[in-house]
């Protein structure tokens, strides 16, 4: 790999210094860099900027320098392409960024030598019909949740799967979940760990109104259709918890597994059971167990 493209999180701490050291030391290396025109402004680093097309056509790999956050939004943007993603973490213990700050550039000398390997992640794609007119669709590596809003009341949601009625939910939404995403908002609803390798779809009510309504696991084939019977208080579709919109009274949301996959870039390092293990203790030590 020779050419990176370059995704920053400008609100991170020390991250100007960071990327322009990371920059210069690729440049010495032959290597092309690729920051979008208007971060490498900011970044006080024009030369490297490019357009957002061309950073994505040039690319052989994108570094993205910030926590899970932003490599959920990058992977939205950039999966579609094929290109594998890189995270340098400088948010908490993350999932998904591969490399701390002190390993940096030994982790890059490991990329340029070919000591790497591509994971690839399991994504979801959403879709919203609106009086059987498809008026939204998106992509998400973690999970599509269905919300209520402020007002204090459950929402009720038909639940069917491959055209099949399964449920009817009387709960505070529901979350559709990739094994990616079963570390997230799907673990605080009660719903099963998986590891990241697998291809399934997971599906946990949140706060359900019944004792039986328990989470599912289901294949990766299957299509999920959830239908909004509630015509009260505002209803959101969010995916990854970043980008969402509003649903409406009969509004039909299916949701599949996407046609492309997320690709990372892995080197030897923490495993999948070592980061858990991990964030599980910082949780615990946060809540004074």
């Amino acid at each position: 790999m020779k050419n990176f493209g370059l995704v920053v999180n400008l609100n991170k701490k020390g991250v100007c210094e960071l990327v322009a050291q990371i920059s210069r030391w690729l440049e010495h290396r032959g290597c092309g860099v690729m920051i979008e025109e208007g971060t490498a402004q900011q970044l006080g680093l024009p030369d490297f900027g490019v357009s957002q097309e061309e950073l994505l056509d040039r690319s052989e790999c994108i570094l993205v320098f910030g926590g899970d956050g932003t490599m959920l939004w990058t992977t939205r943007r950039v999966a579609h392409t094929g290109i594998p993603i890189a995270g340098i973490n400088l948010g908490h213990l993350g999932f998904l960024t591969e490399i701390d700050v002190p390993e940096a550039l030994p982790a890059l000398e490991k990329i340029l030598t070919g000591q790497y390997r591509i994971e690839e992640r399991m994504m979801l794609q959403a879709e919203i019909y609106r009086q059987g007119n498809l008026v939204h669709s998106f992509v998400g590596l973690n999970d599509a949740v269905i919300t209520k809003g402020t007002i204090p009341r459950p929402i009720c949601l038909e639940a069917y799967i491959n055209e099949e009625f399964f449920n009817y939910y009387h709960a505070d939404g529901v979350i559709i979940a990739t094994p990616t995403g079963s570390t997230a908002y799907s673990l605080s609803a009660g719903g099963p760990l998986a590891t990241p390798e697998l291809d399934l779809i997971l599906l946990t009510p949140i706060c359900p109104h019944s004792l039986w309504a328990r989470p599912v696991v289901i294949t990766p084939q299957s299509t999920v259709k959830l239908v909004l019977r509630s015509n009260w208080g505002e209803v959101m579709l969010t995916m990854d918890g970043q980008h969402g919109v509003s649903l409406r009274q009969y509004d039909e949301i299916k949701i599949k597994r996407a046609c492309q996959k997320a690709k990372f870039l892995r080197m030897a390092g923490r495993s999948f059971f070592e980061v858990l293990r991990n964030k599980l203790k910082d949780e615990d030590a946060r809540n004074g167990v």
